[in-house]
């Protein structure tokens, strides 16, 4: 029988815990609660982030991106080849909605990165591992996956086991 941790405060093992908190699971956010939670706390760094609302709105962000981002290539595309003018309305509006878009959204993305690096017991500091190619990339990515902490840690109760 494998030896259970004795947690000096509750006077309780780990296993015992883990087992209590796993009966007060809440279900995961759905695409609206979590756009709702993440532009509730646009710019709010402290606390903590479940799973599925930071993947929730990082697929929401992405896919948003890249049609933008398509859109803006195919106007580019027909300036190159002389079908649309590059003083065109349409050209500019579809880069100015994009500036718009990413500006408009790195706040919130940042803010929801940030506190689920603390749902699962690190500093928001942690996102800077990203910024080394590849590796880093797929570090953020492992810890992003990562379940909840199941104990209250230092950013706070948890949004999935707590109370």
């Amino acid at each position: 029988m494998p030896k259970q941790k004795f947690n000096e405060t509750t006077g309780k093992s780990q296993k015992t815990v883990i087992i209590m908190y796993s009966q007060n699971v809440k279900p995961s956010m759905s695409l609206g609660e979590s756009l709702t939670s993440v532009f509730n706390k646009y710019a709010t760094f402290t606390g903590r982030a479940r799973r599925s609302e930071y993947w929730w709105f990082s697929g929401c962000y992405f896919v948003l991106q890249i049609v933008f981002n398509f859109a803006s290539l195919g106007m580019l595309a027909g300036v190159m080849s002389g079908e649309i003018s590059y003083n065109d309305p349409s050209f500019s509006m579809f880069q100015t909605m994009s500036v718009i878009l990413g500006l408009g959204l790195f706040l919130p993305a940042l803010a929801v990165t940030v506190r689920r690096f603390h749902d699962i017991g690190k500093s928001g500091w942690n996102i800077l591992w990203a910024a080394i190619p590849l590796i880093g990339a797929i570090i953020v990515l492992v810890w992003m996956c990562q379940d909840s902490d199941v104990v209250a840690n230092k950013y706070g109760e948890s949004p999935k086991y707590g109370n």
